[in-house]
């Protein structure tokens, strides 16, 4: 899975669920973009974007989103979920998302969302926080850890 990811900075695991398949016995598509979700909030988390957000009012926004699948996923599997930021301007940018099963050993889908930067207590878009701006930088050039990564 390591390769798969491997220019994804943040990738989380999740088995799938017995529930997330549909009538056509694989996962419905709906659900991938739960998966996408987790790894993009487990990327917030990561720059500090939540933190940023509770503070100042300034957090994202999902302006659209898309998946494009490859592969079936079944249960039971485990999913690597990888998130990146491919893309920013001064008040959105662009996150990408792979999904690769374990099972299989290849990417079951790939998926893009634009996102805005957006003051929740004024209701309007807002420039990308500077702090969170470099997070994002520093992440994707592999300069942002935790101590505890070590």
């Amino acid at each position: 899975m390591v390769n798969l990811l491997k220019d994804y900075p943040i990738i989380v695991e999740f088995p799938v669920a017995w529930g997330e398949m549909d009538a056509f016995n694989h996962v419905n598509n709906v659900v991938y973009y739960r998966y996408f979700e987790n790894a993009r909030l487990a990327y917030f988390h990561k720059v500090k974007m939540m933190e940023v957000m509770e503070q100042t009012g300034v957090g994202p926004i999902l302006s659209k989103t898309q998946c494009r699948y490859l592969h079936q996923l079944t249960y039971p599997d485990t999913l690597s979920v990888g998130a990146k930021v491919s893309h920013m301007a001064s008040e959105r940018f662009t996150m990408q998302y792979a999904i690769a099963s374990q099972t299989s050993g290849q990417i079951a889908a790939e998926g893009e969302g634009l996102l805005v930067s957006f003051d929740y207590r004024k209701n309007e878009k807002t420039p990308i926080p500077d702090i969170v701006r470099q997070n994002i930088i520093d992440l994707e050039n592999g300069r942002l850890t935790d101590p505890l990564d070590s």
